[in-house]
């Protein structure tokens, strides 16, 4: 049973009352024998605040509408329905929810209402910035009276969850859905059987192909040009590796790199599949902490999307050398392991391209990082006193042992892709297909 609505003065009240305390202390002190006026006029300010309260109206029902699962960066919305009965058209009515943090910044979400179709409403948008299960734990409703001066206000325990998945806007998005559609009557298709490794079948010639593909003899024989077609390998094994430590976790615009570089990788993932590939997930912080079998059909996506969002945020480094040789151990046959990472300094970096060398020799590395566009901003700010150029210097000695970092994984044999957090998608699909065209991978 829920508790019925407190009465309290309102603001209005309070400053009423604040200023009658200095006319109530002049009048005392000019004509003494009136002293009796003060708490009249109190008392009667009083009784107009208890009756303001008692003629505010009542709450018939009060319901909170919120999504059962939203996605991480995108806009979702709460809304808060209120029958109130016998309320005047000064009541104002206000609402407030305590939820987590992820869902809104400082856990509360504030919706004034209106009066629509016979009802009151309001709607408040929010964009979750973290993963996970995200609680509505109260809600607050308060209107005011018809004179102002008092205010009834409720407070109801709730129940309700918002999951946070992975985003994967991009999946979804018209443009991917035309190139996949495309990609049964030729786009892709001409990828997969145009510039492989394996011979497939003669082709005539057409302008746009590479030249190197022409095939003298049968062209001689036919009197017209003749390209040798090559079917890529198909079924190959990737691996989206997610580095879950603390570098990883830090905010770009908003969101964390973790659920950037997730959104990516799922991107990926399901071309990949479509792609007739195979895609498994790895996460790691100080341990592995989600490992998943290889999907095989585009049908089970889903599947790649639940298992991301078990990838939770850790404070701590990542144990590179643990993760890295656990996930070697799973890999019975050379594979594309794609490395999302980050790190600070080269002496948190040491471990990390040691162990990723060792990947190296046996399978196709991957390395995705993306551009610190702080510590950019930071090496190229104007300098206006001692503390830019302490700020800039060693913004650009930090950016320059980055560089050395990358340019030793590339030494190894590791492919670097280095791209703005906004940009981190297309750039990695256009590496995934670059390097399905070649053949790199079985």
């Amino acid at each position: 049973m829920s508790r019925p609505a407190a009465l309290l003065p309102s603001g209005r009240a309070v400053l009423i009352i604040a200023g009658l305390a200095p006319l109530a202390l002049v009048l005392a002190a000019a004509a003494p024998g009136a002293w009796i006026a003060a708490p009249a006029i109190g008392g009667a300010l009083l009784v107009l605040v208890l009756l303001d309260g008692l003629f505010a109206g009542s709450l018939a029902d009060l319901r909170v509408i919120a999504p059962a699962d939203t996605e991480v960066g995108e806009p979702s919305q709460i809304t808060i329905l209120a029958d109130l009965a016998r309320i005047g058209a000064r009541a104002r009515p206000e609402a407030a929810l305590e939820c987590d943090p992820r869902l809104a910044p400082g856990g509360r979400i504030a919706l004034p209402l209106t009066f629509s179709d016979g009802a009151w409403s309001g709607t408040a948008d929010i964009a979750p910035t973290r993963r996970g299960t995200g609680a509505l734990s109260r809600v607050w409703l308060r209107w005011n009276g018809p004179l102002g001066l008092a205010h009834r206000q409720i407070t109801r325990a709730l129940e309700a969850e918002v999951r946070v998945w992975p985003n994967i806007a991009p999946v979804r998005s018209p443009a991917l859905q035309i190139f996949l559609r495309d990609a049964q009557f030729g786009l892709i298709a001409r990828r997969i059987r145009g510039e492989g490794t394996d011979f497939e079948a003669l082709a005539e010639y057409e302008p746009g192909m590479d030249r190197r593909r022409i095939d003298w003899k049968s062209s001689a024989r036919h009197a017209r040009l003749f390209a040798k077609e090559y079917e890529v390998e198909r079924n190959n094994q990737i691996v989206f590796a997610f580095d879950c430590g603390q570098s990883m976790c830090e905010p770009i615009e908003g969101l964390p790199r973790i659920d950037r570089a997730v959104t990516a990788a799922l991107t990926t993932a399901y071309v990949a599949l479509k792609a007739q590939d195979r895609v498994a997930l790895f996460g790691f912080a100080a341990r592995p902490e989600v490992a998943t079998p290889f999907v095989t059909d585009s049908r089970d996506f889903a599947r790649l999307q639940r298992a991301a969002a078990q990838l939770d945020y850790h404070p701590g480094e990542p144990n590179f050398t643990l993760a890295l040789s656990t996930l070697a151990a799973r890999l019975q046959r050379r594979s594309l392991i794609v490395l999302f990472s980050d790190f600070t300094d080269p002496t948190s970096a040491e471990l990390m391209v040691e162990n990723v060398g060792r990947l190296v020799e046996k399978h196709l590395v991957l390395f995705v990082v993306m551009t610190d566009a702080e510590l950019a901003a930071l090496a190229t700010a104007p300098v206006t006193d001692m503390q830019s150029v302490a700020e800039a210097v060693t913004a650009t000695g930090l950016a320059r042992q980055r560089a050395l970092v990358l340019q030793r994984l590339r030494h190894l044999g590791v492919r670097v892709l280095e791209a703005r957090h906004d940009q981190i998608g297309t750039r990695l699909l256009d590496a995934y297909l670059a390097i399905k065209r070649e053949g790199r991978i079985g």
